[in-house]
């Protein structure tokens, strides 16, 4: 025999006795370390289990508490057993009690023997390490963890605070360059043994057990010493997710393992029936063998963890709300705002939703209530007409309009007299077309019966959050495609800006527009807006009308500006 397993358990030990009889039936040696705080009984029925088995021992038992030196003590004397045990093992195989061998193990025999004297084990040094979650490269080293991080996280943030400001620093033993790397190892006898036997043992020993996490630094650094020939990597395919946990598979990772070509996997899920009976009875058997490549499967573990932190665009979900400087999108798909169109012109929704064929809402942001397409009161999604659910969570009720319809183009109208709280979502929003007419809100006014001077109060006030408006459309955050045009400038010559609009909403027609919507009436206007300022107030949105009776029809070529 050339390969003997340690396996390290704490729970689940139903599956590990499977993992080992498997081992064991095939003339691979196994020692087995029960974790210290496993209860007697389930110890015990471990135990039973494979009592029948000569080739299987079990180590003297240690607390195995994450991140301390219980678990390197307990690899030491799992190791120990092995090698005293077992004279003729050339390979020791570190694995734990999750772990599920994934190739038939005379192709682990077989790879090991033709490689003799060859370490697999992770081992890079620290300035080298891109991988490690926490914040603690060389000061895992250099400083003391007599605390426990799960259990006392208090006192072991406070001790680090106190060294780093005492300036304290620890001594690394002389001839060791600290390294790191995966705790899942295969080592020769003649390294394993020289770390054992090391006559310094006692000394070094000492100093990692305040090391900070030993399990991924002990044998990684000790190797470096005793080795003649390291390959830095691990058989075992060991995946985390950007917080550092280790994933966990499943049934329905069984093609990725496959694909992995990796000897041995962790960490499987107890109740994995099929991933067991697939690996252990064999049912994998008859593949190619190939080069143990966890690099085959990086992809889709990157697209993962991309998926995790970023989520997919524009969508808002309890079970993951996206964090401010992860997301990269904040809505699913394109659409189109319009700012004062439906006062220019005469029933604007109905003709752009026939013109595009888009949905064409009214104010979405409405102050008594949300007007959907059609004067519908629920839309897509169960989204309900109700101003005081929408203003609950302005910015997710677009998310949510804009996801729930994937597929087709929504428009809707936006303006002074509606709630503005999206309007720094709306400009921020790569997915948004934004066309606005200034000073258009002054329409409905021009039309009303009502006192002069109310009118002059509201005409100041719509202005003033307009302006306020148009400062975040032009402001360097916004990345929306943006357009631009004055009262003036747009009705001396709709045609050019309308049909630049309808061809970005839907441009694949590409057809000429033959007729634009009904204009509103603006006869008097350009009086209406200096009987504004003969009343004190300085209507400067709306571009330059003549005080006289008559449409501008011929002041200039009206030319929209882009903002962004």
């Amino acid at each position: 025999m050339s390969v003997g397993f340690v396996m390290l358990c704490h729970t689940a030990l139903d599956r590990a006795a499977e993992v080992a009889r498997h081992w064991a039936e095939r003339d691979c040696p196994v020692v087995i370390h029960v974790d210290a705080r496993v209860k007697a009984p389930a110890y015990d029925g471990l135990v039973r289990a494979l009592g029948d088995l000569g080739n299987v021992r079990f180590s003297g038992r240690y607390a195995c508490e994450w991140g301390t030196w219980g678990i390197v003590a307990a690899t030491q004397e799992a190791s120990s057993v092995m090698l005293k045990a077992f004279p003729e093992v050339r390979h020791v195989y570190l694995a734990s009690g999750s772990c599920l061998p994934l190739r038939p193990v005379e192709e682990l025999v077989a790879y090991l023997d033709s490689r003799p004297r060859v370490d697999f084990i992770e081992s890079v040094t620290t300035q080298d390490v891109g991988w490690t979650v926490g914040g603690l490269n060389v000061e895992r080293f250099t400083l003391r963890f007599p605390f426990s991080w799960r259990k006392h996280r208090a006192l072991f943030d406070g001790y680090v605070r106190l060294q780093r400001r005492v300036g304290f620093r620890r001594r690394v033993p002389s001839g060791l360059v600290p390294h790191l790397g995966s705790q899942w190892w295969c080592l020769t006898r003649r390294t394993l043994s020289a770390i054992l036997d090391n006559p310094e043992r006692g000394e070094i020993d000492r100093y990692f057990r305040k090391v900070w996490i030993p399990d991924e630094s002990y044998f990684q650094t000790m190797v470096r010493k005793f080795s003649t020939s390291v390959e830095s990597r691990s058989l075992t395919l060991s995946k985390f997710d950007y917080q550092g946990k280790p994933h966990i598979f499943y049934d329905d990772h069984l093609q990725l393992l496959r694909r992995s070509d990796c000897f041995v996997a962790r960490k499987m899920w107890p109740q994995a029936d099929k991933l067991y009976d697939t690996f252990l009875l064999g049912k994998g058997a008859g593949q190619v063998a190939a080069e143990p490549n966890p690099g085959k499967i990086d992809r889709l573990f990157s697209k993962a963890v991309e998926r995790r932190t970023k989520g997919r665009t524009g969508l808002y979900m309890q079970s993951r709300f996206p964090n401010k400087q992860w997301g990269h999108g904040r809505t699913a798909a394109p659409y189109s705002v319009f700012e004062g169109f439906s006062e220019v012109f005469e029933n604007f929704e109905a003709w752009l939703g026939k013109v595009a064929g888009t949905r064409a809402h009214g104010h979405l942001f409405a102050p008594d209530r949300v007007e959907f397409a059609g004067g519908e009161t629920v839309f897509s999604g169960a989204l309900s007409d109700s101003a005081a659910l929408r203003d609950y969570a302005p910015k997710n009720f677009l998310s949510n309009l804009i996801w729930n319809t994937r597929g087709e183009r929504q428009c809707f109208q936006f303006g002074p007299n509606d709630v503005q709280d999206c309007s720094e979502m709306l400009a921020g929003d790569p997915n948004a077309q934004i066309s606005v007419i200034s000073g258009a809100w002054s329409i409905p006014l021009f039309h009303s019966n009502q006192n002069f001077g109310d009118i002059r109060r509201e005409a100041a006030r719509l202005q003033k959050i307009e302006s306020d408006h148009l400062a975040i459309l032009r402001s360097h955050n916004a990345k929306a495609r943006i357009r631009i045009w004055t009262l003036a400038e747009f009705v001396e010559n709709p045609m050019e800006p309308l049909q630049s609009i309808v061809d970005e909403i839907s441009p694949r027609s590409l057809r000429r527009l033959t007729e634009a919507p009904t204009l509103t009436d603006l006869k008097g206007f350009g009086q209406f807006l200096q009987n504004l300022r003969n009343q004190g107030m300085q209507p400067v949105l709306m571009g330059d009308f003549p005080a006289g009776e008559t449409v501008p029809t011929a002041l200039r070529r009206g030319r929209p500006y882009l903002v962004k």
